[in-house]
């Protein structure tokens, strides 16, 4: 993926997230098809429990010239996501922190995205590899809500 296709990405996920669950109501965003299934308001919790930790990961990595950083926790957090919130906020929460990080990258030049970083779990990464893991996870996600809510049962 090019700087370009990651940031046009990254900048679209919570749009089309809050295209694909604005108008749905709280007992069908708690649905849980099986217990192995997250309900859509855990993987919405999630996006944006993971948003401020993915920003500060590329602020950290960016602006602070840190080098060793938890890369794949960052972005694939392993607690239980807070669905306490109503969902506009959630959505919304999310929007707002995915907006200061598209900004951030809009920035970058071409040095930038080749700044290399440590992820214990990983390796050596590129911050363009950083940014396109995370488009990766966050367009996964987005193909599970629309699986999520193409089983939904009839209102």
């Amino acid at each position: 993926m090019a700087p370009e296709d990651v940031v046009v990405l990254m900048a679209m996920v919570p749009e089309r997230v809050n295209d694909l669950v604005s108008g749905l109501d709280e007992q069908r965003l708690t649905y849980r098809h099986a217990p192995a299934f997250p309900t859509l308001k855990e993987v919405i919790g999630h996006l944006s429990d993971a948003g401020p930790t993915v920003d500060a990961l590329l602020r950290h990595a960016y602006l602070d010239r840190q080098r060793e950083l938890p890369v794949r926790a960052s972005i694939d957090p392993a607690h239980e996501p807070d669905v306490s919130s109503p969902l506009d906020e959630l959505v919304q929460g999310f929007g707002r922190v995915r907006r200061r990080t598209v900004d951030l990258l809009r920035g970058l030049k071409a040095d930038d995205w080749q700044r290399v970083v440590m992820d214990p779990q990983q390796g050596e990464l590129t911050l363009l590899d950083v940014c396109a893991q995370i488009t990766r996870h966050e367009l996964g996600h987005l193909a599970q809500i629309r699986n999520l809510i193409a089983v939904l049962p009839e209102p």
